[in-house]
């Protein structure tokens, strides 16, 4: 038998470390040639590595969310000499490109794209807490019960005869699907238990003399552990609030005449992709940003130098089953509302299927982060650093407003965006938003040259 030690190949130009993010072997186990290792998350890709030789593994060198060091061990192997040369125990695996054909990159899930990752910390909207089911309102006493008809609680340990309890039919059922014991349930008026008298047993406390029912059972608490894709986003969030002063700008936009609009565009598609509203939101964008190139930029806080792009790379929050990523829709100022439509389906879809590429999740110059219709009335999305603006269109709904002396029906929605403010002061973060807002609500516009 010999020992084949594995150490991390060096898997990309510039990488000093990897974190482990999966363990596809046990300390035991055993593992074919060419069969899964681990995957590791650098700053550029996950990479899965593979095992060069068969045999079983007696050696791990660290746990999911270990980072280990490029020409670190990763395993050791026993392998059968007869099988696999006799290696020497001393040897190790080849590092660099010896070892690459091990190496597959399975998903370019950067963390140049966990910049982008970050945005999608815009997740920063916060989740909304369940509120307990409300309780049926009590309806009349429809039922009178006679003496015969009364029914009783059981009778107590200690033998005594149980008190009767007056209630209607209906009060009973409840009661009994709810697991109330009637007999614990005061009556506030006369001595018959209506379904008013079950609101408040389940609403108030011991001090009202009553016990609390609870709305479900505690569950057991458990420790997750930050790896992988979260723990980057957690990081990339983390320095966006510590060295960026945000604020945020909230307006109001009329959608009425750009959803109709819409709905005609959608009619009259034939093969083409259906449209949202983010198309348009971002030829808006696109439209807007030369007359305030500050929005458009990326901020080198190090070098002190703020590039304002002439090109829009517009990055776009997506949610996957990994965590936030943020695709570039690259040059987007030169594609119309069809072409846009396409490329963010294509964008979602590789993102979330893991099949992205590193160059399609980096280099961003200013970022979008939609919920669609969770989008809430408002958000205070955190900016995707280095750039220094991100937008946060909101939820459309319907509320009738003043159209000079009349009233009329009209779909409206928030818009939000947040700013470095030591690039962008807020008067020309209102200013961008009201020229925006223009668009928005002249739709005819985005179409014009």
């Amino acid at each position: 038998m010999a020992r084949y030690v594995f150490r991390l190949p060096d898997i990309g130009e510039g990488i000093a470390e990897a974190e482990i993010v999966a363990l596809h072997v046990t300390l035991g186990g055993r593992i074919e040639e060419d069969k899964p290792l681990a995957d590791m998350m650098t700053d550029k890709a996950t990479v899965e590595m593979e095992s060069p030789v068969s045999g079983v593994v007696i050696e791990i060198g660290g746990a999911v969310g270990d980072i280990i060091a490029i020409g670190s061990t990763l395993c050791v192997i026993e392998t059968d000499a007869a099988d696999e040369g006799n290696e020497d125990p001393s040897t190790a695996a080849p590092v660099g490109p010896a070892a690459e054909p091990h190496v597959a990159v399975t998903a370019a899930t950067a963390t140049a794209s966990a910049s982008a990752t970050a945005t999608a910390a815009n997740a920063h909207i916060a989740h909304a807490e369940a509120a307990p089911p409300p309780v049926p309102s009590s309806p009349p006493a429809e039922h009178i019960v006679t003496a015969a008809a009364r029914e009783t609680t059981p009778a107590p340990a200690g033998g005594a005869m149980p008190a009767r309890v007056l209630a209607s039919p209906a009060v009973r059922a409840r009661a009994a699907d709810l697991g109330i014991d009637l007999g614990a349930v005061r009556a506030a008026q006369g001595d018959r238990v209506r379904h008013a008298d079950l609101d408040a047993y389940l609403s108030y406390g011991a001090g009202q003399g009553y016990r609390s029912m609870g709305n479900a059972a505690a569950r057991a608490d458990e420790p997750v552990r930050v790896i992988g894709m979260r723990r980057r986003i957690a990081e990339n969030m983390a320095a966006s609030k510590r060295n960026i002063p945000h604020f945020t700008y909230v307006e109001e936009l009329e959608v009425t005449a750009l959803e109709a609009m819409r709905a005609d565009l959608n009619a009259n598609r034939g093969q083409r992709p259906k449209l949202t509203m983010l198309p348009f939101l971002i030829v808006a964008i696109c439209r807007t940003v030369p007359q305030f190139p500050m929005i458009n930029a990326r901020y080198d806080d190090e070098a002190g130098v703020v590039t304002r792009h002439g090109a829009v790379h517009l990055g776009m929050a997506t949610q996957t089953d990994a965590g936030l990523m943020v695709p570039v829709i690259r040059n987007a100022q030169a594609m119309n509302v069809w072409q846009l439509a396409s490329e963010i389906t294509r964008l979602a879809e590789a993102a979330r299927s893991g099949k992205a590429k590193s160059e399609e999740l980096s280099g961003s110059t200013l970022t979008i982060t939609s919920l669609g219709a969770l989008g809430g009335v408002a958000t205070t999305p955190v900016i995707n650093r280095p750039e220094v603006a991100i937008i946060g269109p909101n939820r459309i709904v319907e509320r009738p407003i003043f159209d000079g002396d009349d009233i009329r029906r009209a779909k409206l929605m928030n818009l939000s965006i947040s700013c470095d403010h030591r690039v962008v002061d807020g008067w020309d973060a209102a200013s961008f938003v009201q020229a925006l807002k223009k668009l928005v609500e002249t739709p005819v516009l985005l179409f014009a040259d």
